[in-house]
């Protein structure tokens, strides 16, 4: 084909996904990238980048659809940034990524001669999430959906002043705009409830919004959290400043729409920052914690602590971890990035002694508490980075039967993996978020002498591009 341009028109076939969700397809051997395409669909898109060797289209028509293409049932769907595989079918998306994982592997890792386990579906695949962060924006900078999808013109400044603040999630690919969501499908009735009870609670009260520009105004973030096995609902309201008299009259609203809320805080981030997480933390009703049942055990979760997000799909994951790392009852564990606590608790109860190191310190303190309540004395929890906390705890003489990992979206540092490789424990049982990383580390655990029996893959997220990994490892 001629030498494509930005604007031109092409009919391109998908035949994969990128991994993040976008259709990967060709023209005449050029390659696009189709937002919203899946493989299996012939669709007509606008050039809106063109590069030597890859452009990027926008569908301006589908002429034939995949056969696993449905109908998506969120009318935010195409705009939220969250659920962008919600069109594919469950066992589709189920396939696309068990093909990811191993793909990553092979190519990046460089593993070949490993067991690949069915992929473990979710048992909900709406209102599962324990969890969810909303960002509050101006009425006047943020883009309203009403429930058919049609989008509303743009409010002036009187309007959205009546109107409040905009209480939703980012567009897709844009950090600048906000859609308003009146309910998410991924998270319960009782938290979509809390969701539209402090919405009305910021317009009543005309409570401002912060300006990341200016610095000024108060809501910045709204995070809502679930104890799916206890009931037990969190509202953390995320300012740019203490302002307790303004918010403790959220604590009566909350509770009089949700009687099972057990927990009002404000977290204050006065920074420029847009995290949802603060510097101080106040208590404005109830526990500063809620309460979550996994596994036979009970876990305090506080507003600034890690916890999977998916309850029951977590509680089968830990079952996979127990399994793998094939405890007698001797051995010592090491548990790395160990968040409240969850994994290490359960582990503990098989085996002789744990140690589990969080960077995070009101993570640390939860799983403090957390053992403290199951009565739990075979734990003990370092503060600490695990490039730094692990070559501490080697020093003090500390040898390891069996590590755990679980970190986060960026995978071991190097100097973190370098120690896991001078601990020499006989078992690693590694839980990744992200295949890219775990294949990167395992290459990696490969060259220090270690060996890939198996992965399985859990599907925690379904209609999203993110998938869990528990990769079992061997010296």
């Amino acid at each position: 084909m001629a030498r494509a341009r930005r604007g031109d028109t092409l009919s391109v076939t998908i035949d994969d996904l990128a991994y993040g969700g976008e259709g990967v397809g060709r023209a005449d051997g050029y390659v696009i990238f189709v937002p919203g395409g899946l493989p299996g669909d012939t669709v007509r898109v606008r050039l809106t980048q063109a590069r030597a060797r890859f452009g990027r289209g926008a569908i301006e028509a589908i002429e034939r659809p995949s056969p696993s293409r449905v109908e998506p049932p969120c009318p935010y769907f195409g705009r939220c940034g969250g659920c962008r595989l919600q069109h594919l079918a469950y066992d589709a998306q189920l396939a696309l990524k068990t093909k990811q994982v191993v793909d990553c592997l092979e190519r990046l890792g460089g593993a070949a001669a490993f067991e690949r386990r069915p992929i473990l579906p979710a048992p909900e695949i709406y209102g599962y999430r324990n969890k969810m962060e909303f960002t509050v924006a101006r009425a006047d900078a943020a883009a309203r959906v009403v429930p058919m999808g049609r989008r509303l013109p743009a409010p002036d400044a009187d309007a959205a002043t009546l109107a409040g603040p905009v209480v939703g999630l980012h567009e897709a690919d844009r950090y600048d705009a906000v859609l308003d969501v009146e309910r998410c499908l991924l998270q319960s009735d009782r938290m979509n409830a809390l969701l539209v009870e402090a919405r009305r609670f910021f317009t009543e009260r005309r409570l401002t919004v912060y300006d990341q520009e200016s610095g000024e105004g108060l809501l910045r973030f709204l995070m809502l959290r679930e104890g799916k096995g206890t009931g037990e609902a969190m509202v953390n309201v995320v300012t740019s400043a203490p302002a307790v008299s303004e918010l403790e009259p959220l604590v009566g609203r909350v509770q009089a729409r949700v009687p099972e809320t057990s927990s009002v805080v404000m977290n204050v981030n006065p920074k420029k920052a847009s995290v949802a997480v603060g510097v101080e933390e106040h208590l404005l009703g109830g526990r500063d914690h809620i309460r979550e049942s996994l596994g036979g055990l009970t876990f305090q979760v506080s507003a600034g602590s890690f916890f999977q997000t998916n309850t029951a799909q977590a509680e089968r994951l830990f079952g996979i971890v127990l399994d793998a790392a094939a405890l007698t009852g001797e051995e010592t564990v090491v548990d790395l990035y160990s968040g409240t606590g969850a994994i290490s608790l359960l582990l503990a109860r098989r085996c002789r002694r744990v140690y589990g190191i969080e960077v995070a310190p009101a993570a640390v303190a939860d799983a403090v508490r957390n053992a403290q309540v199951n009565g739990i004395t075979n734990c003990e929890f370092l503060a600490g980075e695990v490039r730094f906390a692990l070559p501490e705890l080697i020093s003090r003489g500390v040898a390891a039967d069996v590590a755990v990992c679980d970190p986060p979206r960026a995978g071991f540092h190097p100097k973190a993996l370098s120690a896991l490789a001078t601990l020499g424990p006989a078992r690693i049982v590694y839980v990744s978020c992200n295949p890219a990383t775990l294949a990167r580390d395992v290459g990696e655990l490969t060259r220090a002498g270690y060996r890939l029996e198996w992965v399985q893959p859990v599907d925690m997220f379904p209609h999203t591009p993110h998938i869990e990994v528990v990769a079992h490892l061997v010296r």
